[in-house]
């Protein structure tokens, strides 16, 4: 029997890296650790934008701060991050053309949050 809570949990992981946002931001973070404005300036998103996102990443365990003197530092927390992204882009160089055109991803689907009460969508 397939376990419901786990697959919720799951879901969770990966509504992480379905905002493009985010997902810039761990691809960034890929390479090389990076601050708040190298992160912006290589993902050309705001500061306020990569800080929030950033926070939401670290809330759900996916990136990790560090001090360096002045400056915080974020890094990917853990290689399998790193791993998972680079498994999507071999699974993608075989089935991009499928992916792209799915018409179900890009509609809006109400479903409710784990354990919140609330509705989100899936994008």
């Amino acid at each position: 029997m397939v376990d419901r809570r786990q697959l919720e949990i799951k879901a969770k992981l990966f509504r992480g890296f379905a905002d493009p946002s985010r997902l810039a931001i761990l691809e960034v973070l890929r390479s090389a650790p990076a601050t708040v404005g190298e992160i912006a300036a290589s993902t050309g998103q705001g500061l306020s934008n990569v800080s929030n996102h950033l926070r939401c990443l670290r809330d759900c365990g996916l990136v990790v701060r560090q001090r360096d003197g002045q400056r915080v530092r974020y890094s990917l927390s853990d290689q399998r991050v790193a791993a998972l992204l680079e498994l999507a882009e071999r699974v993608l160089a075989e089935s991009a053309t499928g992916v792209a055109a799915c018409p179900r991803y890009d509609r809006v689907e109400e479903h409710p949050e784990v354990g919140d009460g609330r509705v989100g969508a899936l994008r």
